[in-house]
């Protein structure tokens, strides 16, 4: 989607875009040296250094060449993007191939070069690309059953979540199901919680409670889920394509939407935006899956090192969601865009109002988990911890 322009009442802002030099240095060195030597070597500094590129190329040569298998790892975001929202590419192509001995090489496709979303995902099903990272929720049209996190004040909070996805009873609920339709689950990528955010001159304040969203637009994806949740809230669902969002919010066809603090930065929200509320209702959360096939087809060694990759990866996601959540804040605020922690009386309001006890999802948790009861068993996993810690001070 399109950043914003700016407007005269909001104070200049970095989007985190490269300057002019680095595109240019960047774009001499992809000629140079390839792609992905480029942007390993963007990301570790290297790229007004001929020598230090050149040697960043020469490895990178050394290990396509030495590699048994090399892998597309695609995703739709750029490297420099992880500072904010840290889906940790570059960590994970290292890692791959670092725990398979060099056995994998992993050549980058960020920021959309294949596709985003449903596009990328149909690609791993199909196999035309290995791996790719996306979001849960996009899922969840190729596997229905992953939707079970988008009902609302269940796993929303963030070690409930990552509590819930590294248990047994999810991976014999959801992974099964996900496996029958070509995709093998690798690893989750934590971020935040979904918020409200509403667009600037809507209202006088931060939104606190359900009641400050009655009747608005609010911007919902394709997820029937979604679009029940805020209608339980009293706001008027309206769904949008992604990439159509930022012109409906500037026109006045959307008053809000939900994704995190982080992802409202990363797709330059920061001039359109009058607050953000941090309601703690639904996972935004994303995941890397490969095609199941692939995957079989690899030596044991070789499956081994992925699975391991994966959870060390994961757990260095984990440990970056603090610091991407300060950044993101910080140039939030800076921009002029107020974040606003809702009090525990306010967030019992909106769990009241929407929350995952009303009888009103009953028959999605029995369409999605089997039975009741299965769903009580998950809900009972989210508080058990796996041995992964995460911050959860959204």
């Amino acid at each position: 989607m399109s950043l914003f322009e700016k407007t005269s009442n909001r104070p200049s802002h970095d989007k985190g875009e490269p300057s002019r030099p680095e595109r240019r240095a960047f774009m001499g060195a992809v000629g140079r040296y390839g792609f992905t030597a480029a942007v390993v070597g963007a990301v570790g500094g290297a790229l007004f250094s001929q020598r230090a590129m050149a040697a960043t190329s020469q490895e990178e040569s050394e290990r396509e060449a030495a590699a048994e298998t090399t892998l597309v790892m695609a995703t739709g975001y750029t490297l420099g993007a992880s500072r904010a929202y840290p889906i940790m590419q570059l960590n994970f192509k290292e890692n791959l191939q670092n725990f398979t001995g060099g056995r994998l090489y992993v050549k980058l496709a960020p920021g959309g070069q294949l596709g985003a979303g449903g596009a990328l995902i149909t690609k791993v099903q199909n196999g035309t690309i290995a791996m790719a990272q996306h979001s849960i929720s996009n899922l969840s049209a190729f596997a229905p059953e992953v939707d079970l996190i988008n009902i609302p004040y269940w796993c929303g909070e963030n070690q409930r979540l990552v509590n819930l996805v590294t248990s047994q009873p999810w991976r014999d609920v959801v992974h099964h199901k996900v496996e029958e339709r070509g995709f093998k689950v690798l690893n989750y990528i934590c971020i935040d919680p979904r918020t409200v955010a509403v667009r600037d001159g809507l209202l006088d304040g931060p939104v606190r409670t359900p009641e400050d969203i009655s009747g608005i637009k609010f911007r919902v994806p394709s997820s029937e889920i979604l679009q029940q949740v805020y209608r339980l809230a009293g706001a008027n669902p309206t769904p949008v394509a992604w990439g159509e969002t930022s012109s409906a919010m500037k026109q006045g066809v959307a008053d809000a939407l939900d994704p995190s603090v982080q992802a409202l930065l990363v797709f330059g929200f920061t001039d359109v935006l009058a607050s953000i509320s941090t309601i703690q209702s639904v996972p935004d959360a994303q995941v890397y899956t490969c095609n199941k096939a692939w995957f079989d087809a690899q030596p044991a060694p070789i499956q081994e090192g992925i699975l391991q990759a994966a959870d060390v990866t994961f757990r260095e996601n984990l440990a970056k969601v603090p610091a991407a959540r300060a950044y993101a804040y910080y140039k939030m605020r800076e921009a002029g865009v107020t974040v606003y922690s809702p009090t525990e009386d306010e967030l019992a309001q909106w769990k009241a109002r929407c929350g995952h006890q009303l009888a009103a999802w009953d028959d999605t948790k029995k369409r999605l988990a089997g039975s009741l009861e299965v769903f009580d068993e998950l809900l009972a996993a989210t508080e058990v911890s796996n041995g992964y810690y995460v911050d959860s001070n959204a």
